[in-house]
C-alpha cells in the first residue's frame, strides 16, 4: 500500500456527506450545560473563601496595629516614672507634676505624692540629726499615666522611699 493510501484510509470511514454533517450539527444539542454549572459553583466557592480570607487578614491587622498601641502607651508610661525618678524633685508638702509631655508616638503625664514617714531603726545615720537620733524614712508613689495612639492608655505606679 502507499502512504498517501494509508492516511486516506485512516482519516474518516467512509460515510455520506449527509450522515457527517448530521453528527457534527447534532452534538451541541447532547449537552446539558454541566461543566458551566459545575465551573460557576467552584468560581462560587473560590470567592467565599476569597472574601473569608481577606476579612480575616483585616482583622488580623488591625489587632497588630492595637496591640502596638498599648505597648507604645505602657512604654510611654515607664518612661514617665523613668523621669519622675530622675528629677529627684519630691516634696513632703505637696504632690509634685510633670505636665503631659510627648514621648515617642505618645505622650506621658507624671504625679508624684508623698505617702507616709516611718522611723529608720537605731543605728541610722544622719548628718542632720548625727548617730542614734531620730531618722525618718519618707515613701513616695509615682503614678504615671501613658497615652498611646488609638486612645491606648496605661497607668503605672511604682512606690519607693
Amino acid at each position: 500500500m502507499s502512504r498517501s493510501l494509508m492516511f486516506a484510509a485512516l482519516d474518516t470511514p467512509a460515510l455520506p456527506q449527509s450522515t457527517r454533517r448530521d453528527r457534527t450539527l447534532s452534538a451541541p444539542t447532547r449537552q446539558r450545560g454541566a461543566a458551566l454549572l459545575v465551573g460557576l459553583v467552584l468560581l462560587l466557592v473560590m470567592t467565599i473563601l476569597g472574601v473569608s480570607a481577606m476579612s480575616t487578614a483585616t482583622l488580623e491587622l488591625t489587632m497588630a496595629g492595637n496591640a502596638q498601641a498599648q505597648d507604645e502607651a505602657f512604654q510611654a508610661a515607664e518612661t514617665g516614672i523613668d523621669m519622675a525618678i530622675s528629677r529627684g524633685a519630691f516634696s513632703t508638702l505637696e504632690s509634685t507634676t510633670i505636665p503631659e509631655t510627648s514621648v515617642g508616638n505618645g505622650s506621658v503625664e507624671v504625679e508624684t505624692t508623698f505617702v507616709q514617714a516611718t522611723n529608720v531603726p537605731d543605728r541610722a545615720f544622719s548628718m542632720v540629726v548625727g548617730v542614734g537620733g531620730s531618722v525618718q524614712a519618707f515613701h513616695f508613689e509615682i503614678v504615671a499615666t501613658g497615652k498611646g495612639p488609638r486612645g491606648a492608655t496605661s497607668t503605672h505606679r511604682q512606690g519607693f522611699y
